[in-house]
């Protein structure tokens, strides 16, 4: 099965000015585009050429042999949540039984900005911080290069990326101020919701393969 680059869900430049057409044709265009094309060229042959994103990420992780494999397939199932967890008009506080849980597992939403906005500011070098669901706890995780929530048992709810190439054109080095940026005016609180809902099907993630 070839891996294919999934269409944004939504128009290049319908992010600005939190994140830019620019950044967005770099990253997404470049980028992203990149990760599957080495994908595929690697598998190509392989015993994984058939099967998902996600089960070639499941197979591939923590086996040295095939490290160039899961750092590329990693990416990709990151990307193609990342730009899921994103939309125009979004971010801001999350309702209904979503914000109950958050309110919960860390005080209330203000505090819960903020350790997710220390989670991705402590992040040495490139990385994801993530809001996922570990059975029915919610809890803030940040991960290194292309390390990817299917290899655990965890279901990612939305990610923000941490990589450079993600911020850098827009926000130079200021991420503290890009991620509060897309907290406060991009997150998908309805796919994040969705994501919740199937949290015991980690195996049919809602992000497309």
């Amino acid at each position: 099965m070839r891996i294919s680059l999934p269409p944004l869900p939504y128009a290049q430049d319908a992010l600005a000015p939190v994140i830019s057409a620019r950044t967005i044709g770099l990253h997404y265009g470049k980028h992203h585009r990149t990760y599957v094309d080495n994908l595929n060229r690697l598998i190509a042959g392989s015993d994984l050429e058939d099967k998902t994103l996600e089960e070639i990420v499941r197979a591939t992780a923590g086996n040295a042999a095939r490290t160039e494999i899961f750092n590329n397939a990693g990416q990709v199932w990151n990307h193609n949540l990342y730009w899921r967890s994103l939309r125009p008009g979004g971010g801001g506080a999350p309702k209904g039984e979503l914000a109950d849980r958050i309110a919960a597992a860390f005080g209330d939403y203000k505090a819960f900005k903020l350790q997710f906005g220390k989670a991705a500011q402590s992040q040495f070098g490139s990385g994801w911080a993530w809001l996922v669901a570990d059975g029915d706890d919610l809890k803030i995780v940040k991960t290194a290069n292309a390390a990817s929530p299917p290899a655990s048992a965890q279901r990612a709810l939305f990610a923000v990326d941490v990589w450079e190439h993600a911020y850098y054109l827009d926000y130079e080095n200021r991420r503290a101020e890009h991620v509060d940026a897309v907290l406060d005016r991009l997150i998908d609180w309805g796919f994040a919701t969705e994501n919740f809902a199937n949290r015991k099907h980690v195996a049919a993630h809602a992000a497309p393969n």
